[in-house]
């Protein structure tokens, strides 16, 4: 009898705690945040590491909106991680599961290091506007965001993408044609990053792909059932 009680209250906890069906737009929320981030800070901020720093009175104000998108990125890319969870459900393999959430926590992390990093530059600059130009300081943190942005964090998301895209051949719980787009992405950014300017939005794009497809499969999936 406690044991049949056990069951039933965990059935009811699972009917209770089903991810929603439009979970997916979270992937797409995602996408839209971290390429305006991107965007933004490539407008205002030098692409070269060993500038002056200039931008920090020029163009403050956008790259301050660009911080604070950050952690609404941030919370919309753990809802992506769990939406991929729960479509691969019992077919998850210890391994890969492991490194996939991982490599997405690892580039999370990082994220939020270089967001932190940038703001602390802003509020260093507003508390005394002009001393941080050209200082060791200043060059200091610029070359570790460099660093964290182009190298550590970059080639996080090539892992991401290549163990998401290894489950969902093994698993099938998303079509071969995305599984082969992120392989070639996932090279793209591993080998490609120094040399394309534009690699930067090579893996929001991916996400936005990945979400929308499943998004409408979700959506098809309902229809079906309810007729």
């Amino acid at each position: 009898m406690a044991r049949d009680a056990t069951k039933r209250a965990h059935s009811l906890t699972r009917d209770h705690l089903r991810t929603p069906k439009a979970a997916a737009i979270a992937g797409m929320i995602f996408s839209i945040l971290l390429l305006a981030v991107f965007l933004l800070l490539r407008i205002s901020v030098p692409a070269d590491p060993r500038e002056p720093g200039g931008w920090l009175i020029g163009g403050s104000n956008s790259v301050a909106v660009a911080v604070n998108l950050v952690p609404f990125a941030g919370i919309a890319f753990l809802w992506f991680i769990g939406v991929l969870r729960d479509r691969l459900g019992r077919l998850e393999d210890r391994f890969f599961a492991t490194v996939f959430l991982g490599s997405g926590l690892l580039f999370l992390g990082m994220l939020f290091t270089a967001a932190a990093l940038v703001g602390g530059l802003l509020m260093a600059s507003a508390t005394e506007p002009g001393q941080m130009i050209d200082t060791w300081a200043y060059h200091f943190a610029r070359s570790a965001i460099y660093n964290i942005v182009n190298i550590y964090m970059t080639k996080m998301t090539g892992v991401f993408m290549i163990t998401t895209s290894t489950m969902a051949i093994y698993t099938g719980f998303a079509p071969r044609w995305l599984a082969i787009l992120g392989y070639a992405l996932a090279l793209l950014v591993l080998f490609g990053s120094y040399q394309i300017a534009w690699s930067f939005v090579v893996f929001p794009l991916w996400v936005f792909i990945t979400s929308t497809y499943i998004l409408i499969d979700n959506i098809s999936h309902s229809s079906d059932v309810a007729t």
